[in-house]
């Protein structure tokens, strides 16, 4: 505030003549000053923020122009008509005094519009490089933490051991297997670049790793994927990885089979399982759902659901396909 004080003192010095030697019209001009650079100043500040809070620069950058110099221009008239209509009587002032220190003071106004506009962008564009950077960084961190537990020495055993009893006892499957085996980590390669993948071929890639997880587990495991005939996208590994987690995180016997259901509702991909945890759990990095929920956060403004009700559920965004 201060500083609104000063800035309408010096502009009254330098564009009132008469206020030099008079210091009753110097009064009057200097407060007529402040008050249309704290209306201007304060309002435009205001509408700014207000506006940056509803409309993303980022997302829809012409509509915020075009808005922010629409909202401006009603603010900046209204703001001027309150001068003119109120103030030249009250402080006793001549129509064309007041009318050229509001026109002046709207010329400032301009100035601190395109100061407060282009501060709003370029903080904006600041904020979505780093929001890029850091979606890059949780992707990478995905398949990092997809190839390690392929490529984890429990997960080569168990793939190599299912693959040995194959041999013997049927090699047409034995052949499918190895297929499927190569299918993951072409996919786990083919992916590491992509921000988004189409789901029908995460549903193919989920179908090859959900195929040796069958052949390991057999009826211990009972999976149920309902994805067939929606379109859409997905952040790359999402499914896997969950279905890994409630392999990894819970019993799975004769006795209590884990049940893992996959399908499509409200425009969500739902992962769910029956819950029967382990009384002693694997070592896990702990990233695995987080970065999910992380990952979504870059992409869309709906947010990864996590439930857990006698089941685990989790909920993730089905994407539209890009424009």
């Amino acid at each position: 505030m201060p500083w609104v004080i000063a800035g309408g003192v010096v502009m009254t010095l330098f564009t009132c003549s008469n206020c030099r030697t008079s210091l009753p019209d110097f009064a009057s001009i200097a407060t007529l000053t402040v008050i249309c650079w704290g209306l201007m100043w304060f309002g435009n500040e205001f509408l700014h923020e207000y506006l940056d809070d509803k409309i993303d620069w980022t997302k829809h950058p012409v509509k915020r122009l075009t808005v922010g110099l629409l909202a401006l221009t009603i603010y900046t008239v209204g703001a001027t008509y309150i001068v003119m209509n109120i103030a030249r009587p009250v402080l006793q002032l001549s129509k064309g005094t007041v009318t050229g220190t509001v026109y002046i003071s709207m010329g400032i106004t301009l100035v601190i519009s395109v100061i407060l506009t282009s501060r709003s962008f370029l903080y904006n564009w600041r904020q979505t490089a780093i929001e890029a950077e850091k979606f890059k960084r949780q992707s990478v961190v995905a398949q990092f933490e997809s190839l390690r537990s392929q490529v984890n020495p429990h997960f080569l055993f168990n793939a190599l051991n299912a693959l040995t009893n194959l041999v013997y006892e049927d090699q047409d499957k034995a052949a499918k297997f190895i297929k499927q085996l190569s299918h993951v980590y072409r996919y786990l390669l083919d992916t590491r670049d992509k921000e988004i993948v189409p789901l029908a071929e995460e549903k193919k890639f989920l179908d090859s790793y959900l195929f040796l997880q069958q052949i390991r587990f057999g009826d211990k495991l009972k999976l149920e994927v309902s994805l067939d005939n929606i379109s859409g996208m997905v952040a790359p590994l999402v499914l896997q990885m969950l279905v890994e987690n409630a392999i990894k995180h819970n019993e799975i016997s004769q006795a209590s089979p884990l049940i893992v259901r996959i399908y499509e509702e409200g425009n969500y991909l739902v992962v769910e399982n029956n819950l029967q945890k382990k009384q002693f759990e694997e070592v896990s990095s702990g990233v695995g759902l987080a970065n999910i929920c992380q990952r979504y956060e870059f992409l869309t403004e709906q947010k990864v659901e996590v439930i857990e009700n006698g089941k685990f559920i989790v909920r993730i965004p089905l994407l539209a396909q890009p424009v």
